[in-house]
């Protein structure tokens, strides 16, 4: 696991080749194998492989979002509050297990966030997401995650550039 860790960078640029059936069933079981608080699985994934779609989501906020017009997937992460006061934290989980089975899978992604975040001046990115694939009102869209096979190759983050300072033991002090 720390070698995907050591690995995954966020990737926004993609080649033409598709994901194998094989590979969208890997994805959906991972994604399903993430734990959620008091296993209450209170999220809804919807596996965006369609082109017009994905150009579509490509647009859903200001910034941040372009490079999902040229992924292979985009995985839109729904929460439903009423199931649980965490479905912030547990669609971020099963976001964060979806990009390390991707790692694993030679696969390269990047999260989009659509909470909290604006399509335009007067609509949110989450009302555009929801128009734009049929979402009900009753779930909320927390992200998107893009998939796809990298089109170029990044190395990961050299140990020397992590923030070691951000870590304290037992005190802050």
């Amino acid at each position: 696991m720390l070698d995907i860790l050591r690995r995954r960078r966020s990737i926004r640029h993609y080649t033409d080749e598709p994901l194998s059936p094989e590979i969208l069933d890997q994805l959906r079981e991972a994604v399903l194998r993430a734990p959620s608080s008091r296993s209450l699985d209170p999220w809804e994934f919807i596996f965006v492989t369609d082109k017009d779609l994905l150009a579509k989501l490509s647009t859903a906020k200001q910034h941040g979002a372009h490079f999902l017009r040229d992924a292979a997937l985009g995985v839109v992460v729904l929460g439903d509050e009423a199931k649980a006061d965490t479905w912030i934290e547990d669609c971020a989980i099963a976001s964060i297990i979806l990009q390390l089975a991707c790692e694993s899978l030679n696969l390269g992604s990047c999260w989009v966030q659509i909470r909290l975040r604006a399509f335009d001046e007067s609509t949110a990115a989450e009302t555009r997401v929801r128009e734009i694939l049929g979402i009900p009102p009753h779930l909320r869209v927390e992200s998107i995650i893009s998939i796809g096979y990298p089109a170029k190759s990044l190395k990961g983050h050299a140990r020397e550039n992590l923030k070691d300072q951000t870590i304290r033991t037992n005190i802050y002090t």
